[in-house]
Parts: C-alpha cells; structure tokens; sequence
C-alpha cells in the first residue's frame, strides 16, 4: 500500500450455520455488506471473527475465500497471531501469498503466565517481518496478558522494517498512543484504537488516525474520523454523541455477538451462531441490541431484506 490507511477497518465477524459449520456463502454476504458499509479496509480472522474456534483448515479456507471474493475491492488485513514464531511466519507467508494488504499479530501469549521477555517479542515480530513485505499492525490489547511498553513499541517501529501500524486497545488507550505518536513519530503509518471505538474521540485528540471496529455500524463510525481529520470537530463530536449509546451497548454488553445478532436480523446471514464454549446473548440484551441498531438505522439491520 503506498498510501497509509486511516479510517475505518472493521473486523469481518465469522458466520457459522446452526450446527456450528462455517457458512462459506454467509462469509461472503458479510464481505459483500462490509463493502456497502463504505469500508477502509477489512480485517478477517481477528478476535472478534472468533479466531480462537477455528481449525487451521478453516482459516486458511476463510483466508482464500474472502481474498478472492473481495478481489481488491478493499484492503484485507488478515490476523496472524500464535505464540509459535515459526507458525506466525508460516501464517504471514501464507497471507501474504494469498493477496493479504496486512497482516495484524498480538503478541505472543499463552496465559498469564507463559509470555515471553520484550526481545522476545521483538524477535517475533522481527521474524515475521523479515518473511514478508507487507505492513504489519500490532494489536496491543488486555486479552493477551501482555504488557507492551510505548518504549518496546516504539523501538518495534523504528528496527522492524515492515512493523508500523498499531492498534491500541489497552487501558488509558489514548494516553499511550500519544506517547509511542512522541517517540516513534514518522515510522508510524498508522496508529488506530478498537474496542468498538469505545474511546475513539480522545484516541482521535491524542493523534489516532482510525479505528478497528466490528462490522456493526461503520457507516456511522467512519464520518465520525473524517470529520475530525478534516478539522469538522463540531461534527465529530455530534457523530460520537449519536454513535455512543450502541458503542456502548457493544462493548460492554454484547460483544463479538453484536454484529451477528444484527446481521442476522438483517438476512445478511442464516445463523447467528457462536461456537461453544461461548454462548448465545440473552434475549434481554439481544431485544436492547435491536432496538439501538433499528435507532441508527445500521446497513447491516436491512442489507439483506
């Protein structure tokens, strides 16, 4: 890519049919509404695609399958993470030989107690780097125990060759992304946030320039970091005041089940089936879900009706 991406990058949610097999055709419905979403880019096999549930089988069928359906329409950013460096690299090459744009990586973890030391970490993401030449975006996020330092980022910025996205999602988010912004500067392409764009409008005062959301509303979250990175802040701020109660409601409530739930609703797929040991929302929370999404009249509510 020679032109860095900003906006809005949302992550693609993985439909499985009511028995829990993958629905090859819903994976395509979803990339076909993301598009008409008005997306940045895409991201596929993320935390939010339930990438914990899958077979390597099925992510390298979901990769093939959603690099070819979208065929260049948008970037697709594909999730490599494991703790194995080699199986990592493995990933990334295989991405990359598909028609990945980027690749995104957590650190490596296995628990709370199985993480390795900062170099470490570097030499992950070193590794992978040196096995391809696309951009790699860091996910710096609490699910992964992981505590990555502004001065490890930073340093990952300025030596690794192809490291220079972030996506921070740790706590006082925008606080670090303005601090690794002061000391990585120009080897920063993008800095993003993501918890569903929880903390977006003090990530965007401390210098993000886009977020990875779900695929739920970014129709609605994209003008939002237009208007912001134009200098329509009035705009923005209004955009985030509409856009916060369904954030909210997302993030803390419903989780990766939110853009399933909706796009079911919508016909955009079959099921909104999530794979055991994770369980379906209640319909109190479903019935909230709704309601909000009908309120903002998200694409995915009607794509498919």
């Amino acid at each position: 890519m020679k032109t860095p991406l900003t906006g809005i990058l949302p992550v693609a949610p993985t439909p499985f049919h009511d028995n829990g097999a993958v629905d090859e055709d819903g994976m395509r419905r979803v990339l076909d509404c993301m598009i008409d979403q008005g997306v940045d880019a895409i991201c596929i096999l993320a935390n939010y695609s339930e990438q914990f549930v899958l077979s390597d089988a099925e992510r390298e069928t979901l990769t093939r399958l959603s690099l070819e359906h979208v065929a260049g329409r948008v970037p697709v950013i594909v999730t490599t993470s494991h703790f194995s460096t080699q199986i990592a690299v493995d990933r990334g090459r295989m991405a990359q030989d598909m028609g990945a744009s980027m690749l995104m990586m957590m650190p490596p973890y296995h628990g709370v107690g199985l993480a390795p030391p900062e170099q470490g970490i570097f030499e992950h993401f070193a590794a992978v780097s040196d096995a391809i030449d696309i951009p790699i975006m860091v996910q710096d996020a609490p699910l992964s125990g992981v505590t990555l330092s502004v001065p490890l980022l930073a340093r990952m910025a300025k030596e690794i060759e192809n490291v220079s996205y972030f996506k921070m999602e740790s706590p006082f988010a925008a606080d670090k992304l303005a601090l690794l912004i002061e000391a990585a500067g120009d080897h920063i392409a993008g800095p993003f946030d993501g918890e569903e764009a929880a903390t977006l409008l003090a990530d965007l005062d401390a210098g993000c320039t886009g977020t990875m959301t779900s695929a739920l509303q970014p129709e609605l979250i994209r003008p939002i970091v237009v208007d912001y990175l134009a200098g329509n802040i009035e705009a923005a701020q209004t955009g985030w005041r509409d856009a916060l109660p369904l954030i909210n409601h997302e993030n803390r409530q419903c989780g990766l089940r939110a853009a399933k739930v909706v796009m079911k609703e919508g016909g955009v797929i079959g099921s909104d089936h999530v794979r055991h040991p994770l369980k379906p929302m209640t319909q109190r929370t479903r019935e909230r879900l709704l309601q909000l999404a009908t309120e903002r009249d998200v694409i995915a509510l009607r794509w498919g009706k």
